[in-house]
């Protein structure tokens, strides 16, 4: 072996021992083990303990007849997260106070096996009411023209026209009072009339309390 080769071979033996503490040494191109485990990186992440399988179903509940709180709370136990409510008589009346109000009706039939991320809707009247026979659905500007609002609460009529909408509501007694709890004032009568083609033109509607007979 020529003396230059000797020193080319002295010089990589040193420059790898001063670096032992660092790295050991290998051939830049030299291929990994073939039986080698995957880095932690990129190892899939486990699941943990909570999580719950994708697609779980369940029988859903019989609520009817149950605090509205009450009914929320069971539902949650069963797995159930989705809820919602809303007042079964029509009104659009908001419920505040949960425990306040009873389950009338709801959506999924119970007994039927459903997804857990389904949602349920419940149809809830006050405590102190009585359920009605059907739940009372809010009316609907289907095909642009004007709904029927008599006997529905002018809170629905409403929420039911486009927010743009210029609406006058006045009390149908005469006695000129303020209609401010919109959900407790229902609808006697109407302009434009029920079936008129909706195209932007102010709304009046004259009522009275739900308590009150129309004149």
């Amino acid at each position: 072996m020529g003396g230059s080769m000797r020193s080319h071979i002295i010089s990589a033996v040193l420059l790898c021992a001063a670096g032992a503490g660092v790295v050991a040494c290998q051939p830049a191109d030299a291929a990994k083990p073939s039986g080698s485990a995957p880095s932690a990186t990129s190892a899939s992440a486990a699941p943990t303990k909570d999580s719950k399988p994708a697609g779980e179903k369940k029988s859903v509940p019989n609520f009817v007849g149950m605090g509205l709180q009450s009914a929320q709370d069971a539902a949650q136990k069963q797995g159930f997260y989705v809820l919602k409510s809303h007042d079964a008589t029509g009104r659009a009346r908001f419920q505040a106070f949960d425990r306040n109000w009873q389950v009338c009706s709801q959506n999924i039939k119970a007994g039927k096996v459903v997804p857990t991320d389904t949602e349920l809707d419940f149809g809830a009247v006050k405590l102190d009411e009585t359920c009605p026979a059907h739940d009372q659905k809010e009316p609907s500007a289907a095909g642009g023209t004007m709904p029927d609002f008599r006997g529905k609460s002018v809170k629905a009529a409403r929420q039911t026209l486009d927010s743009s909408t210029s609406i006058t509501v006045n009390d149908a007694t005469g006695a000129s009072r303020w209609v401010l709890m919109e959900s407790n004032w229902q609808v006697c009568t109407q302009k434009p009339a029920a079936g008129t083609k909706l195209n932007g033109q102010p709304v009046t509607l004259d009522a009275v309390k739900f308590e009150e007979h129309c004149p």
